[in-house]
């Protein structure tokens, strides 16, 4: 359908026709003029919802840490729909049911344990878990760089990059005997070396590891 726009000019009066979609500022290339812009709507909708779909599907697989903040929701219970950090003892705390243990989880595990405790409340809770941000991935870098300390592991993240992100080696730093200690599943330590003045000749190469979380980088 077509709208009419009037223009006053004083005694003279231009009507002018404007399709739907450009009034609405659209491109007319995929849209029927009789149908207006109520499909580009619809089609935008959708594009969100699997969007939205994606990143939760992608969020299954994340294990839960200290500091993380999750976004819990309870249909039809506004007071039990809430933002929530996970404490440093790994737990968080919900009405009625207390504290529960966050850390070590992924978000379809937490979503059954708090759904399981909610039934001794609620009659059918239905219970949503998405981790909105991510602080537990962290690795140390300490002794001869500028700025040692903790810092938020992105992907991808290696040795040479997180001396980089700390403001680079000291001068008396000993380039060649750089390690990374990283827990073992055993539950141990291992040690992994880094000799970094090798790896600006362009030798050894493959010593410059992506880091893990909880890594420690070492300069002596």
């Amino acid at each position: 359908m077509k709208s009419l726009i009037v223009l006053n000019f004083g005694k003279l009066l231009l009507v002018v026709s404007v399709l739907p979609e450009l009034a609405f500022g659209q491109s007319s290339a995929h849209i029927n003029p009789d149908e207006g812009p109520t499909l580009v709507a619809l089609s935008s909708s959708s594009s969100a919802q699997e969007a939205s779909a994606r990143n939760t599907r992608a969020d299954e697989t994340f294990v839960i840490g200290d500091d993380d903040v999750l976004a819990i929701s309870v249909w039809k219970e506004p007071d039990l729909t809430k933002q929530i950090t996970v404490r440093s003892d790994g737990k968080i705390s919900l009405p009625l049911i207390g504290d529960v243990q966050a850390a070590g989880q992924t978000p379809p595990q937490l979503e059954a344990d708090i759904t399981a405790r909610l039934k001794n409340y609620l009659t059918n809770p239905q219970v949503a878990v998405i981790v909105q941000e991510i602080h537990s991935l962290k690795y140390n870098i300490l002794g001869q760089v500028t700025k040692p300390g903790a810092y938020p592991l992105l992907a991808g993240t290696t040795i040479v990059d997180a001396i980089a992100t700390a403001g680079g080696l000291k001068d008396f730093a000993k380039k060649k005997d750089i390690y990374v200690l990283r827990q073992s599943t055993a539950g141990g330590e291992i040690r992994i070396s880094f000799n970094y003045q090798d790896f600006i000749k362009g030798k050894a190469t493959k010593q410059n590891i992506q880091l893990k979380s909880h890594d420690t980088v070492v300069v002596p």
